[in-house]
């Protein structure tokens, strides 16, 4: 029973830790311009996906989560029709009329699959060690598990951002994320994780 408990936590511990590995956005690199000394306070937000829908998620994550931190923010498909999405001239036209200084961009750059093979595994039956048939039973009695492989999917994402008077880029992000079917769920602590980081280079205010 001892036995089986602690295997039990371990097997939990393991998947916190793959879910975690999973979910978690890594920073890859990070550039900003050094003349750059301003802050935003009124950002157009382009996320630039093939479904509608999740350029509207991701939009309004990053206009929700810009609001909580004091600065103005405006979602593009709120102003701009999704056929108009790759149109520039309709975007800076829209840009200037909502006043906006600076403009940011997401994009997904690319996506990579990475297969895990975990060997197989020995447990054993409940068993006491007071006699030598116990323990030999012990050994009999082992039970093996197969191994087997998962696939892990990462999303490797672009995070611009420019100035709107001169269209010059001041801060480019590039993460990985791990991802899973698409799960909307993982969009807030990516974008929060975005955010941070711009603080960290002194383009937000803490």
């Amino acid at each position: 029973m001892i036995q089986f408990r602690f295997k039990l936590i371990c097997l939990i511990g393991i998947a916190v830790a793959l879910f975690s590995a999973c979910s978690a956005t890594q920073i890859k690199s990070v550039w900003k311009d050094p003349s750059y000394a301003a802050h935003p306070q009124r950002v157009m937000v382009i996320a630039v996906a093939r479904e509608p829908i999740y350029r509207r998620i991701i939009e309004d994550e990053y206009v929700l989560q810009l609001k909580a931190r004091g600065v103005d923010a405006i979602a593009s498909y709120s102003t701009l029709p999704d056929s108009s999405q790759d149109d520039q001239k309709a975007i800076a036209k829209m840009v200037e009329q909502l006043g906006a200084d600076t403009v940011l961009v997401s994009r997904l750059v690319s996506k990579r699959s990475v297969r895990v093979y975990y060997p197989a595994t020995i447990s054993y039956r409940p068993h006491y060690y007071g006699t030598w048939p116990d323990y030999y039973l012990h050994g009999y009695e082992s039970i093996n598990a197969p191994g087997y492989s998962t696939k892990y999917e990462y999303a490797l994402m672009e995070t611009n951002l420019y100035e709107a008077s001169n269209d010059k880029l001041i801060w480019a992000v590039t993460t990985e994320t791990g991802i899973e079917n698409l799960n909307t769920s993982l969009i807030k602590p990516y974008i929060s994780t975005i955010l941070n980081t711009m603080v960290t280079h002194g383009i937000l205010r803490n």
